[in-house]
């Protein structure tokens, strides 16, 4: 009977690890498919912003250039609506950290009344899609006079990212444990105190990612600016794209590759730099010590 056992284990064993072999192997395959399907559009960008002769096709370019990149960096096609897309959404993102902040922490530390129904309608607003109240919102714009206005753009692409930050704001202070401000009550500090203190130095790296979060959704957001801002002066990068499409569907495609190697840029350095910068100092454990 054990020789049994030990014969049919063995054979299990036999049979499963070329079975291991042959998922680990087809996984392999579906990630560098689908690592070639996102690299294609960037090999294209890069090939296309140093080719003299740019085209559709993604392949190696005939001869370099930089015109390409001359051409672009000018104050009207480069330098202002990168100014301007990172007033309106570096100020989104940096109300979205601080409203929620002061929005997630009484949910996650106190009993109220309406939490719960007032997570589950931050869950609705999340998944709730920006075009479906474009129309009454830009109704509101007008009656209230905000239509063109930076500030009024940037309060409102806050606005739409505020739910989701709040319901990670919350997910992060849970993960704090209350013990720490407890023993800052026992020696008088105040919750105002405690928060700014104790819990937003441990909260900096779940605020980085809603930072990042913000601006990357933001960043690439063409059809709240293109609605809410008329003026060209105004207008953020992600409209100004328009600027390389000319009539019945002629498009300068180096121009417009080189432009979008520079529009990524900026949020690329950023999320390396808070990547860095904040990598491993969400560590509580050494907090809890003593």
């Amino acid at each position: 009977m054990n020789r049994t056992r030990g014969t049919r284990r063995g054979a299990r064993m036999v049979v499963s690890a070329p079975s291991r072999a042959a998922g680990g192997l087809l996984a392999h395959l579906l990630l560098g498919l689908l690592a070639v399907l996102f690299l294609t559009p960037t090999l294209w960008m890069v090939f296309a912003a140093v080719d003299s002769e740019p085209s559709l096709r993604a392949g190696p370019p005939t001869s370099l250039t930089l015109d390409h990149f001359t051409a672009i960096m000018t104050e009207e096609i480069v330098y202002r609506p990168l100014w301007n897309s990172l007033l309106t959404c570096g100020g989104a993102a940096l109300i979205t950290m601080v409203c929620s902040v002061l929005a997630a922490y009484p949910l996650s530390r106190y009993n109220l009344r309406f939490r719960r129904p007032f997570l589950y309608t931050v869950l609705f607003a999340t998944g709730l899609p920006i075009t479906a109240i474009m129309v009454p919102v830009y109704g509101m714009f007008v009656q209230v006079g905000l239509l063109d206005s930076l500030i009024a753009t940037t309060l409102f692409l806050a606005a739409g990212t505020l739910p989701f930050g709040i319901w990670l704001t919350k997910n992060f202070i849970d993960g704090i444990p209350i013990a720490l401000e407890e023993a800052a009550w026992v020696d008088g500090a105040s919750a105002w105190q405690s928060l700014r203190h104790l819990v937003a130095p441990l909260l900096a790296p779940g605020l980085a990612v809603v930072g990042i979060f913000t601006l990357v959704t933001t960043w690439g957001n063409f059809f709240v600016p293109f609605i809410l801002l008329s003026s060209p002066e105004k207008m953020p990068a992600a409209v100004r794209v328009f600027t390389f499409f000319g009539q019945y569907g002629s498009v300068r495609y180096g121009e417009l590759a080189a432009y979008s190697l520079l529009y990524t840029l900026p949020v690329v350095a950023l999320y390396m730099a808070v990547s860095r910068a904040m990598g491993g100092r969400f560590a509580l454990g050494g907090a809890m010590k003593g």
